[in-house]
């Protein structure tokens, strides 16, 4: 508080005043002295502290203060901008979007949380929390709130989402894929299941990133592709995404009949869509499901296929740390909490090594017991 004061007006009130650390003024008038004093003294703590609050701040309504946010969330990906927006347009605007910054209490938010709960996947909806609790940090950040409402709020329980060995595609479920895609997309379901790259990926790859002489194909971007809008290059979905994955030949050879068949230069897309138009995600679902449901897998998303690859590496031997570089994960965590039903069981191999050991030992002892 830079300044402040209190004085007694001709009517026999006293005005109470002071400033804040950007010089505005604020005046309150008290019957009593005490009580007048007693308001300075508790600003001047939450200005101290770094809690104080304009009076007149947090009037704005909550959408219009999240579209200013959003705004400013330069740093956003296209797809996770979009994402947010719709987000904030479809799940919270109707329910939260006309209050005031300022009125929003705790309830509002668990309310909103628990009639979510019943429309949506709990995933969903802690994602959808996420964002609110995020502009609402934002507020704080900016003294436009006090405090944020999104204290103690409870969360629906997400489910587990590591793969079950049985949800797993196998070798003849991908055969089976491949005869039933369109020629066209024949190699991609082969390009996927045998790299593991994820959709974005895949039609974001272009011949020049797929090396035949070493083998190897270089990960380094993907093809966004969000609904009614053109599809463009971005980055990766993380910076451990950028990898180099080594080309099986199954996967080689079927690139390069592609590539001969279809003419595709250097810099052209490995993958595209009816008349040579760029992948869109509307146009490429009803490919997808239609061979999924005529090779009798309805449900399985394309992401499945990553999933294949993933088993095909642990089922063969390869290391946590190789499966992780190969999937382009940030850490071998989230790669052991994906996939740890699809390791073997090690239980048997613990027995069998500490027998092999100590097994010298015991029989000594029952020796020496005798």
């Amino acid at each position: 508080m830079t300044s402040s004061s209190i004085t007694r007006r001709p009517n026999g009130k006293w005005r109470a005043r002071f400033r804040d650390e950007d010089g505005k003024e604020y005046a309150r008038h008290f019957d009593r002295k005490l009580d007048g004093q007693r308001w300075l003294d508790e600003n001047r703590a939450l200005i101290l502290t770094g809690m104080f609050v304009s009076p007149n701040a947090g009037r704005m309504p909550f959408k219009e203060y999240a579209e200013q946010w959003r705004a400013l969330q330069v740093h956003h990906r296209p797809s996770t901008a979009d994402a947010v927006r719709v987000s904030l347009e479809k799940r919270v605007y109707p329910r939260i979007g006309d209050k005031n910054m300022r009125s929003i209490r705790s309830d509002d938010i668990a309310a909103m949380v628990a009639e979510l709960s019943e429309t949506y996947k709990p995933a969903t909806v802690t994602l959808t929390y996420s964002y609110v609790a995020t502009i609402f940090k934002a507020a704080v950040a900016a003294r436009e709130v006090a405090r944020t409402p999104c204290i103690g709020i409870k969360m629906p329980e997400v489910a587990d989402e590591t793969v079950d060995p049985k949800d797993v595609l196998t070798v003849e479920n991908v055969h089976a894929l491949v005869k039933a895609m369109p020629e066209h997309f024949k190699p991609l379901v082969i390009l996927a299941a045998g790299t593991g790259l994820r959709q974005g990926e895949a039609f974001g790859l272009t011949r020049d990133r797929v090396n035949f002489l070493k083998r190897e194909i270089v990960v380094d971007r993907q093809l966004v592709m969000r609904n009614g809008k053109p599809s463009e290059f971005g980055p990766t979905k993380t910076r451990s995404s950028n990898r180099v994955i080594p080309l099986p030949e199954v996967v080689a050879d079927a690139l390069s009949a592609h590539i001969k068949a279809h003419e595709i230069g250097p810099e052209d897309l490995l993958f595209r869509g009816s008349r040579g138009a760029t992948m869109r995600r509307n146009t490429f679902s009803p490919l997808w499901q239609a061979a999924t449901t005529k090779a009798g897998l309805e449900g399985y998303t394309f992401h499945a296929l990553r999933h294949h690859y993933a088993s095909l590496l642990i089922e063969h031997g390869e290391s946590v740390k190789v499966v992780q570089a190969r999937l382009g994960h940030k850490s071998a965590e989230e790669t052991l909490n994906t996939y740890a039903r699809l390791w073997p069981n090690t239980e048997d191999r613990t027995r069998q090594a500490v027998d092999a050991a100590l097994g010298n030992v015991a029989d000594y002892l029952r020796t020496e017991a005798s």
